[in-house]
């Protein structure tokens, strides 16, 4: 079922999803700020874990696009998709909350929750926010699980 994803035309939609994905991450965690800063700042760079993020960032974003494009395919063969719908969703908002550097930018969730008064950074979690990245990952991977198991059906 994946494979369908990356022949056409779904690839089109795979690549649409991704690049928009992408382009929101950076727009909602203001990373296009703190790439500014990076040369200024070299010395102080904890460079793993900028690459780390930046690589499940980008693990996400695959992640969330074919998930969505499955969703759509399933769709289209009208079978019942509500548990797979609601894990990508969860997913993307997930992929949101944390940015394209956890540790860098502030995210959708500290966001969110500064309009209630309530001060929260994931460079306070033990793993500067990696961790909520790597559990996104495995929702998005349990879903595609999911969305590729067939239903046996005894006749």
């Amino acid at each position: 079922m994946i494979k369908q994803v990356f022949k056409k035309p779904y690839l089109y939609f795979f690549i649409l999803i991704f690049l928009v994905y992408l382009t929101l991450n950076v727009i909602i965690s203001q990373f296009y700020i703190t790439i500014q800063y990076i040369p200024k700042y070299l010395e102080t760079i904890n460079w793993l874990e900028l690459i780390l993020s930046g690589i499940f960032s980008l693990i996400i974003g695959i992640l969330i696009s074919i998930s969505a494009v499955l969703v759509y395919i399933k769709y289209k063969e009208r079978k019942k998709i509500k548990k797979q719908t609601f894990l990508a969703s969860l997913g993307t908002i997930g992929g949101f909350s944390t940015g394209i550097c956890s540790a860098c930018v502030a995210g959708l969730f500290p966001l969110i929750f500064s309009l209630f008064g309530i001060s929260f950074s994931f460079l306070s979690l033990p793993f500067k926010g990696m961790e909520i990245q790597l559990l996104i990952i495995l929702i998005l991977t349990s879903n595609l699980y999911f969305l590729n198991k067939e239903k046996k059906v005894c006749s």
